[in-house]
């Protein structure tokens, strides 16, 4: 029996863990990065004290919380900006980044800064912003965008889309889309 009660312990404590993430997870997706500690420790069923043993600061949760969606971002830009069509690469990137940061506003905080305590991924983002940039030049020297595109135009539609994650998670995938759509029309280059 002694020689269980030790992995018993490790497993918990796993479990602790994995409730902190998984209801940290849900709030920032639900509300930002202004959910209060104590909140997220009530909803994953932990005091505390737990929480703060497995994660001493907010920004470590955070990180830990969005490592997939950083994950998923990155994946996203490499392989838009890997398609050998650049305005098919662009689009994917558009369509793909729109629909991640309508399933978690907490995530579009992060990633766009809008939170103070926010700078670890300072550093992916300015990685994704190169790609972006790249990708960009690429599609207006192929005459796929409007002649006035700039990589800002590409910003400004992900700030756009941040409302998406207001919208009821029933319909956010659609509305996703169809943003999306819009905004690829938009910058899409017109024929006379």
């Amino acid at each position: 029996m002694a020689d269980r009660l030790p992995h018993l312990l490790r497993a918990d404590a796993r479990d602790n863990r994995d409730r902190v993430l998984e209801a940290a997870r849900a709030l920032f997706a639900e509300r930002g990065l202004d959910v209060p500690m104590r909140e997220i420790a009530r909803r994953a069923r932990v005091g505390p004290a737990t929480l703060y043993r497995r994660f001493p600061t907010k920004q470590a949760l955070v990180d830990e919380a969005f490592h997939r969606e950083l994950s998923a971002c990155s994946s996203i830009v490499r392989d838009g900006c890997a398609d050998p069509d650049p305005w098919r690469g662009l689009s994917s990137v558009i369509r793909g980044i729109t629909e991640l940061n309508a399933q978690n506003q907490g995530f579009v905080d992060t990633f766009l800064s809008s939170h103070p305590g926010a700078t670890n991924f300072a550093a992916h983002r300015a990685d994704m912003l190169r790609l972006l940039a790249g990708l960009c030049r690429r599609a207006k020297k192929a005459g796929t965008v409007r002649a006035d595109f700039v990589l800002d135009d590409v910003i400004l539609v992900f700030l756009a889309g941040r409302a998406l994650a207001a919208t009821p998670p029933e319909v956010r995938l659609a509305a996703a889309q169809r943003f999306s759509t819009l905004a690829l029309d938009a910058i899409g280059r017109r024929l006379p």
